[in-house]
Order: C-alpha cells, then sequence, then structure tokens
C-alpha cells in the first residue's frame, strides 16, 4: 500500500488512467477502483464538499492499489495541506497562470527543503503505516498536479514547465474554451491546436501532459499526441448514458421480438 507506485510508474514513461469519484462516499470509491484505475480523482473544486467530507475514501483507495488524486478549490496552503493528509498521493491546483503561482504551489505542497508543507500526515493512522516513514519519504511519494487553464497559462507554458517541484501539467479543456473566446466549444480549433501543442512543448522538460475527457476516440487521439496522464469520464456519467440506451431499447422493444 506504501508507498503508492504512481510517481515512479509516471517518472517511467507508464500511460496512466484515472476516472473521477462521482459521489463521496465509501460505496461509490469502492465501486470506481473496482474498475481498475490508476488513479481516482476526487474533486473538491466544484464539487459541494471539501477535504473534511473524505473521511477515510483516500485511504481505502490506496488500499485498492489506486492513487487518490484530490483536486482543491484554489492555490492555497490551507486546502493543500488537508489534501494530503487526508491520504491524497496527487494534489491537482487550478487555475496556474504564471510561474510565480507554479513555484507557490510546490511551496505548499512539498516538505522541507524543497517546500514549507506543515508535517502531519494524519491518514497514516488510519492506514496502519509507520508515522515517520510516511513523513521522511512523502516528498518521493506524493504528486503534484498544476493545471493550464487559460490563455495566460499557455502564454507561460514555458517559463511553468521550468518551475522545479511539480510533476504533471493537466489542460483542462472546459476553462480554456472560455478563456480563448469560444466557452464550452472544447473541440474548437483554438482549444484544440493548445491541446496539441502542449505535450510537444513539455518534451525534454520531465513534465507530463495530462487532460480529462470521457469519449474513447478522443482519449486515443489525446495519447496518440503525447499524453500520458487522463482522467477517463466518471463511472455516473457513464452509467446513465448506459441505463439510458437500456431504457430506450426496452421501450422501443419491450418483449424482444422486435415488433
Amino acid at each position: 500500500m506504501y508507498p503508492n507506485p504512481l510517481k515512479k510508474r509516471l517518472q517511467a514513461g507508464e500511460l496512466l488512467l484515472g476516472s473521477a469519484l462521482p459521489a463521496p462516499t465509501a460505496r461509490a470509491a469502492g465501486l470506481v477502483c473496482s474498475a481498475g484505475p490508476d488513479f481516482l480523482w476526487i474533486d473538491t473544486e466544484h464539487a459541494h464538499f471539501g477535504a473534511e467530507a473524505l473521511e477515510s475514501i483516500p485511504v481505502i483507495a490506496r488500499m485498492r492499489g489506486v492513487a487518490p488524486m484530490i483536486r482543491v478549490a484554489h492555490n492555497d496552503p490551507a486546502l493543500i495541506k488537508k489534501a494530503y493528509d487526508v491520504g491524497a498521493v496527487a494534489v491537482m491546483v487550478p487555475q496556474i497562470d504564471t510561474p510565480e503561482e507554479a513555484a507557490k504551489a510546490v511551496e505548499y505542497a512539498r516538505y522541507y527543503p524543497e517546500g514549507k508543507r506543515g508535517i502531519s500526515p494524519l491518514w497514516s493512522h488510519i492506514a496502519g503505516e509507520d508515522w515517520n516513514t510516511v513523513i521522511k519519504t512523502a516528498n518521493e511519494e506524493t504528486l503534484l498536479v498544476l493545471q493550464l487553464e487559460s490563455q495566460q497559462a499557455y502564454d507561460n507554458l514555458d517559463a511553468i514547465a521550468a518551475v522545479p517541484g511539480f510533476d504533471v501539467l493537466f489542460v483542462g479543456p472546459l476553462d480554456l474554451s472560455a478563456a480563448v473566446g469560444r466557452i464550452a466549444e472544447t473541440g474548437s480549433d483554438e482549444v484544440q491546436a493548445i491541446m496539441q501543442d502542449v505535450p510537444r512543448r513539455l518534451e525534454g522538460t520531465g513534465k507530463v501532459a495530462a487532460t480529462t475527457l470521457v469519449e474513447v476516440a478522443e482519449i486515443q487521439e489525446k495519447i496518440g499526441w503525447g499524453y500520458r496522464y487522463l482522467n477517463v469520464g466518471n463511472a455516473l456519467g457513464y452509467g446513465a448514458q448506459v441505463l439510458k440506451n437500456n431504457l430506450d431499447a426496452l421501450r422501443a422493444d419491450p418483449d424482444g421480438r422486435g415488433t
């Protein structure tokens, strides 16, 4: 269970696929983990809950061999600290637009000497992991994921990528679409041109390109572009579509006779 191998796998160049937690319950987390994702995206930016609602969910994911990734609401030291202390292997920070903001996120996320995060990995008590071992190896195990979601961030891409201490640059297509004047049009030429350019620009920097999508064909396209860390929809969204298809089929052909 500890350390989780996500960071070593990332550094080895493996393709890593995750999925989002549809609700902050242990059962939902267990069901998603049963699908075998590499990481579990737990969103506390847009969701109605924060780290205090997660309780043992990140530890459950760890015990299932899945790395919990918590997206915090803001580049805030208190939020980032709480996310790691509740058990996150990776923390994702939204709306990083400048190298200065990226450097602040690193400072908030790493223990000394790489950063200034306060030390108290409370999740280790739930998991039964050795407190001192977790503290001494946290910088080696944990990931920091920064989000590129604006034209400003794209303009500063090279400078942001040069900041040491973070691992993944995650392109947020929806916010990016608004920033380039094509709100909600994530498939627009403007958004897609940026998405195609980001992995090329990250080559040789030690940073990995990431994003989130739903359709398998589009995910495969982005893998071909060089993305190596991708969120693959969420179980609730996929499940609702399967349910709709089943309901439509039964209403169209109730007895299965095709009449």
